[in-house]
């Protein structure tokens, strides 16, 4: 089984590289993800991506945990993310928790995740 600290370094590298085809793999199509009150959908979060309508610059791990148990994981990532969302520039200290779910076929997939200011 994947070391769940490597499939978040996917996360990562994948959000900083635009790269929809690996985020659909690392999202669960049921993934829920909150943000203050609004909620979005896997689709939701590859739209963003895959329209550029949000681009992620820079993103600057200060510290994550991670906890697994069996096929269930959660990973906690505090760091400052960069970018612009509608061509507007962005920057913000965040915390993100992420649940996720393994199984042989797909490996680490993110069913659910919340994210706010860490300031």
């Amino acid at each position: 089984m994947e070391n769940l600290r490597d499939a978040e370094r996917r996360l990562q590298a994948a959000q900083l590289a635009g790269d929809v085809q690996a985020l659909d793999r690392l999202l669960d199509d049921r993934l829920v993800f909150t943000f203050g009150a609004d909620v979005y959908t896997k689709a939701d979060d590859l739209e963003l991506h895959r329209t550029r309508t949000q681009v992620v610059t820079a993103l600057v791990e200060e510290e994550l945990k991670v906890l697994t148990d069996g096929r269930a994981g959660v990973t906690w990532f505090l760091g400052t993310v960069e970018g612009t969302v509608n061509g507007e520039p962005f920057g913000a200290r965040m915390r993100y928790t992420r649940s996720w779910l393994h199984d042989d076929a797909q490996g680490w997939r993110i069913i659910a995740a919340h994210a706010s200011t860490a300031d």
